[in-house]
């Protein structure tokens, strides 16, 4: 499974971000921060989940803690656009090459504009999927923030 082409991206990307966290498979799938946090024994608050929005038919990337919800009419208060709504499988692939449930920060065909929870702060390590949903790796608030070009935001 480490052969698979989105971790090879994700794996590339971070290695030229200089990020020494490397990119673990589980045993099992983790399509949510709750079953993220269950195989890896950390709490939920610690999984960055990797949520892609629909920003008025632009891809945004959305780093946010696991123990909570973008709250996204403020979101897109903040951001300028009209509405801010979750993204369909479809349109999730297509900006990101990555299936819902094991998005990266990085590692997509183009840059996604990107916002970083500001509460991933909180946490000496964050886990953020690796490009598919069995895949993770470990990092830091301050590597989200540098890997993804990312702006700190209160998105809940």
């Amino acid at each position: 499974m480490h052969e698979h082409p989105n971790i090879q991206r994700v794996a590339a990307d971070l290695s030229a971000a200089g990020v020494t966290g490397q990119i673990r498979v589980l045993d099992e799938a983790a399509p949510t921060a709750q079953a993220a946090a269950d195989q890896l024994g950390c709490e939920v608050g610690a999984i960055a989940n990797s949520l892609i929005f629909d920003a008025d038919g632009s891809p945004v990337l959305i780093l946010t803690s696991g123990a909570h919800r973008v709250d996204t009419a403020k979101v897109a208060a903040e951001l300028g656009v009209a509405k801010l709504k979750r993204a369909t499988p479809e349109f999730v692939r297509t900006h990101t090459g990555q299936p819902i449930g094991g998005v990266a920060p990085v590692g997509h065909p183009e840059r996604v504009r990107t916002l970083v929870d500001t509460t991933l702060a909180n946490y000496p390590e964050v886990w953020a999927a690796g490009g598919i949903p069995h895949a993770i790796f470990p990092t830091t608030y301050d590597e989200l923030l540098a890997m993804t070009g990312g702006t700190p935001a209160t998105v809940n």
